[in-house]
């Protein structure tokens, strides 16, 4: 039963992955992958990660992060910045294009996880489920 529950539960969330991956890269021109990293740097404070907590965050290698902040960059969605105290320290930083490029790409996310998971569960099941998951992520 667990080893069952566990290759669905990976089978589900790949399925729903290049769902949401092909739903944004097709209406937006952003990846998951590239929407994921401009979700997190738009939810912190000043809109922009140290690089070493941006991977953990986005759950990359370091040198995974390195071409995706690349590409970012080139479209000019993010920047690089030293620190200005550590010289080895480097932050990806949103820019304005970036953040107007997440307002825009959010809804048709949203949609998506609707669509492609909570459809999927009744009210019950839907809390239920955030309730695991919301212990999950505590420990």
């Amino acid at each position: 039963m667990e080893r069952s529950a566990w290759a669905g539960f990976l089978r589900a969330h790949s399925r729903i992955a290049k769902g949401l991956d092909r739903e944004l890269a097709a209406a937006h021109d952003l990846p998951l992958s590239e929407y994921d990293v401009l979700v997190q740097l738009g939810l912190t404070e000043d809109g922009r990660l140290r690089m070493s907590d941006l991977a953990e965050a986005i759950v990359l290698s370091p040198s995974g992060l390195t071409r995706l902040v690349d590409r970012l960059a080139g479209r000019g969605l993010l920047r690089r910045e030293r620190c200005e105290a550590d010289s080895r320290v480097v932050y990806a930083a949103i820019t304005e294009a970036g953040f107007e490029k997440l307002l825009e790409a959010t809804p048709t996310h949203l949609d998506g996880i609707r669509r492609l998971f909570w459809a999927h569960l009744s009210a019950e099941q839907a809390r239920e489920l955030a309730g695991i998951i919301g212990c999950l992520g505590r420990s």
